[in-house]
């Protein structure tokens, strides 16, 4: 019906897509409000990013909260009310927040404000809010914002990567006697995970492995709010490592890439993906794991477990709630972590206390698996007395996975972890997976860089002077374009190098020009 702000342009295709996944495709019988979010993919090439910030942004945010460059998040609210007036006897509406960043807790606070006074008041309610919005400003990794709103302050830190994994965010913020008292998000975009993974908390083991594995997942479930946060807790549970593969919270039939992931001629892509619609049971029969869950609700004790079965017992009318899969974990099941969320259930523990138990369980995890990967791929990394002015700089040696596995025996995860199982195997298989593929690159990309600065801080550190004595102007000429390149890639990606390193660099290049003959400075000058 409407696009705020009418400047935002959006293809037909994905027009069509978000108008799809804004509303439950199968019949929901409640009345009232619900919230749920999705993904979707950018048609059309990339677009100019709204932001000139958007490389800063990502070098500074945990790798988990970088802006997407070629999907959308879409934030639904969506309202079902009896309506007689209407031809279909209901007033069915959604309001849906798009952006490209993973803010869930943010953009559905903001939605709650915003959602019941649109319906209420419509387009002019619009316009004054995103007014307001235009006002904030940018999120700066590390800064705690107030973000003002309807009357009201939203009071966020946005997270930084140089936050310690696993501490919790800084309970009192700055209130500077603001009034009315900020609303305080604790996280601007962690969920409830107890209450999202509560039918299946005795196999948390299994599905952090298959996450980890980046294995195709179905997630069958009765509601898009049900099934989006599944989701996302799921693709949340290997922080601070990157979920590399592809998610989709919310999925419909109508979906333009229901026929790839539908199709039988071809393995099931890496993906993790939330649908609600029945007749995805049919068509998503042939997936190797596929997860049904009921309806959370929170109780006093702990809620029903699925249990794991066989694939074949996937009936195509009357799903039962379950884990349906072949899969055999390569690590045991960890029996502690049960009992003590069990002994917080008996005792009435908030579900967010409950939530930071489960996230450090799963953080340590993932810890002990990722530092041992850390450690040798740091031991990779040439020696500081091999990196020498005048030559270019050494390479990263090549990653061999035998010579990985050898320091498994003295420096695997079993230093730092209490389960027991086939960490080899685990690791074996995860060679194989988008997830070490996109951690790999990542960290090849870091330790590039960090070569690159280290050789910038040695050239400083040479008596330029000196090596010039003996060499040609054709030499000398070489250099001082090889020095501006380096310089010119230096600011283009940010190199961890200081400024006045990169200063001097540039004074280094001005004292070289200025010893060659008249003609060749005017050429260098101005090339």
């Amino acid at each position: 019906q409407l696009v705020y702000p009418y400047d935002f342009r959006l293809t037909e295709k994905e027009k069509t897509s978000i108008c799809y996944l804004s509303f439950p495709d199968s019949y929901s019988g409640g009345l009232g409000d619900t919230q749920f979010s999705f993904r979707l993919r950018q048609s059309g090439g990339q677009r100019s990013a709204h932001y000139e910030d958007d490389g800063e942004y990502n070098r500074e945010a945990p790798l988990t909260l970088q802006r997407e460059s070629a999907h959308y998040f879409g934030y639904v609210y969506f309202r079902q009310v009896k309506d007689s007036s209407m031809k279909r006897g209901y007033f069915q509406k959604s309001l849906v927040l798009v952006s490209r960043l993973p803010y869930v807790n943010l953009f559905q606070s903001l939605l709650q404000l915003i959602a019941p006074e649109y319906f209420d008041k419509l387009e002019p309610c619009l316009e004054a809010v995103c007014n307001e919005i235009d006002q904030w400003p940018p999120p700066v990794p590390g800064q705690t914002l107030n973000l003002p709103v309807m009357g009201v302050v939203i009071q966020v830190r946005i997270p930084s990567r140089v936050d310690k994994p696993g501490s919790s965010p800084v309970k009192q913020f700055n209130q500077e006697n603001l009034l009315p008292a900020p609303l305080v998000l604790p996280s601007i975009h962690e969920l409830d995970l107890f209450r999202c993974f509560q039918p299946v908390l005795i196999h948390i083991q299994m599905l952090w492995e298959l996450m980890l594995l980046g294995e195709p997942i179905v997630i069958m479930a009765p509601s898009p709010t049900v099934s989006s946060e599944m989701v996302l807790a799921l693709t949340s549970c290997l922080a601070p490592l990157r979920y590399c593969c592809d998610y989709r919270p919310y999925f419909t039939i109508h979906d333009s890439e229901f026929k790839e992931y539908t199709t039988r001629t071809q393995a099931p892509p890496n993906i993790v993906v939330g649908v609600t619609n029945p007749f995805f049971i049919k068509t998503l029969q042939h997936w190797p794991h596929i997860l049904r869950v009921g309806e959370l609700r929170m109780s006093g004790d702990l809620p029903k477990q699925v249990k794991v079965k066989k694939l074949a017992k996937l009936k195509t009318l009357d799903t039962k709630p379950g884990i349906y899969t072949s899969y055999k974990t390569f690590l045991h099941k960890d029996k502690t972590l049960i009992k003590r969320l069990l002994k917080g259930i008996q005792r009435k523990r908030p579900s967010e206390v409950q939530s930071a138990l489960l996230r450090r369980h799963l953080l340590e995890l993932t810890q002990s698996f990722i530092i041992p990967l850390e450690h040798y791929i740091a031991s990779l990394m040439p020696l500081q007395r091999a990196i020498t002015p005048w030559k270019n700089p050494p390479q990263i040696r090549p990653f061999r996975q035998e010579d990985f596995m050898k320091t498994l025996e003295h420096a695997g995860p079993q230093l730092t972890c209490v389960l027991k199982g086939d960490w080899l195997g685990l690791y074996r298989r995860f060679f194989k997976s988008p997830n070490f593929d996109g951690w790999y690159r990542q960290r090849h990309k870091e330790m590039t860089q960090k070569l690159e600065a280290l050789h910038l801080e040695a050239i400083c550190e040479a008596n330029i002077v000196a090596w010039m004595k003996d060499k040609s102007e054709v030499e000398i000429v070489d250099l001082v374009l090889k020095l501006r390149e380096k310089l010119v890639r230096a600011r283009c990606q940010h190199l961890p190098v200081k400024e006045e390193t990169l200063q001097r660099v540039g004074l280094y290049i001005e004292t070289i020009i200025g010893s060659l003959p008249e003609d060749l400075q005017a050429v260098l000058h101005h090339p």
